[in-house]
């Protein structure tokens, strides 16, 4: 099945808003075996909705909407739709009374006059319940096959009634041994996207005949394999060995799958072995612990850190000499090593990490330039440090120099401290 996606709102064009909806929406036709063939944005606009969805439905006959479904005089979504099957708008009494029913319980009081809007709908369509907002989402469907699905724009609310009612109804339409879209994903770090491409050769032109993505950003470099028309078990099958092949040639530098994210996986590794741990932070001004602390259950691992970005605090707080600063200055290997083994001593630990840098725009020199970072990782009194150049905005150096952090703890794990590494470390 070929399927077209609508998004609508001033916002998104503006871009006030960024579209997670049609990425979420891409990815969970995928896994049912949907091609998304085609994405548009339009405005609030009664026109340029009909327009856009008209010719969507020309072309597959098969069209998913989000957004312009609320009370306002700017949600246009429903009448102009409408309009293309040729149906009018009426009032759904239980919609209606659904709606009364939600004010009164959530909020204490009557529905207002505009919300009452909700419950006008195109004539003949099937209403699908939202039980997480207030708008209920339409089904219009002609003579001829062609369907439009309406959903409203809040992320929440779309994703819900997705997995709710329009995901199961379109799996029941589906053959159960057609061919799906699957992907899988291996997550890289501290590598960039053209040393992958030399260790992979010509498994980077594809696996197998599966096309491999790289897809950079500031976690690292994932590469996705992906495969667009085979049965459910033929497509997990060749991603399987398509992935082993990979992992032969990136080695290492893969820590994990899908959606893994480094801190989680650091944690869970600590919680293991049954090691705490503190943090240090100079440039990344406490970055490492949010990642770490985001994590559920990261109190039973992570003691505590010190933002260390004054070089009186290096030294008042975790016992970074003075001397050491002068000499070597507060971005070097010393000053990183001696903030790790002191934040390890201050909160009783059994890793400290430390991590001092330049991220910019300004303080950068020909022999520190901006994105110059130190990494240290102390593990039971073992210190290794790491000097990387990240690329990238003050955000980006900070963001990458946390993920390098946390790559670094992955190494000492695999006993790989102090090996050197290929793309941003230039030395270890």
């Amino acid at each position: 099945m070929n399927l077209e996606i609508v998004t609508i709102g001033d916002e998104l064009l503006l871009g006030f808003t960024i579209d997670t909806n049609a990425a979420h929406l891409a990815r969970e036709f995928a896994a049912l075996g949907v091609r998304i063939v085609q994405r548009t944005t339009c405005g609030d606009d009664a026109d340029a909705i009909a327009q856009a969805v008209r010719e969507a439905l020309e072309r597959t006959g098969a069209v998913i909407t989000t957004g312009g479904l609320g009370p306002t005089a700017d949600d246009m979504t429903k009448p102009a739709i409408a309009s293309i099957f040729g149906k009018g708008m009426v009032l759904n009494a239980e919609v209606l009374a659904n709606l009364e029913q939600r004010w009164l319980t959530r909020f204490g009081h009557a529905l207002p006059v505009s919300n009452r809007q909700q419950a006008m709908v195109p004539d003949g369509c099937t209403i699908l319940p939202n039980r997480h907002g207030s708008a209920p989402g339409i089904w219009l469907e002609d003579d001829r096959g062609r369907w439009v699905v309406m959903l409203p724009g809040v992320p929440r609310e779309m994703r819900g009634m997705l997995a709710d009612t329009v995901v199961p109804y379109l799996r029941d339409r589906l053959p159960t041994d057609g061919p799906v879209i699957r992907s899988r994903t291996l997550r890289t770090a501290n590598i960039a996207e053209s040393a992958l491409a030399d260790r992979l050769g010509e498994l980077a032109r594809g696996v197998n005949g599966l096309p491999l993505a790289f897809l950079p950003g500031n976690d690292g470099v994932d590469l996705r394999l992906t495969s667009w028309s085979r049965p459910s078990r033929d497509a997990e099958a060749a991603l399987t060995q398509a992935a082993a092949l990979v992992r032969e040639k990136v080695g290492r530098f893969i820590y994990g799958e899908g959606d893994d994210d480094l801190a989680a996986l650091m944690l869970a590794e600590c919680a293991m072995r049954g090691l705490t741990i503190a943090v240090a932070e100079s440039c990344t001004g406490g970055m490492l612990g949010q990642r770490l602390t985001a994590i559920p259950g990261s109190s039973r691992t992570v003691q505590g850190g010190v933002i260390a970005y004054a070089n009186e605090v290096k030294t008042r707080e975790l016992d970074v000499p003075a001397e050491a600063i002068a000499e070597h200055g507060a971005v070097s290997d010393v000053v990183a090593c001696a903030m790790a083994a002191g934040v390890r001593r201050r909160f009783g630990t059994g890793i400290g990490i430390g991590i001092t840098g330049i991220a910019g725009p300004d303080g950068g020199t020909p022999d520190k330039p901006v994105g110059t970072v130190w990494v240290a990782v102390d593990v039971d009194g073992d210190v290794h440090a790491v000097r990387a150049l990240l690329p990238g905005n003050r955000f980006e150096i900070r963001y990458r120099a946390a993920q390098l952090a946390l790559d670094r703890l992955r190494r000492a794990f695999a006993r790989e401290a102090g090996q050197d590494s290929v793309g941003w470390t230039s030395r270890g």
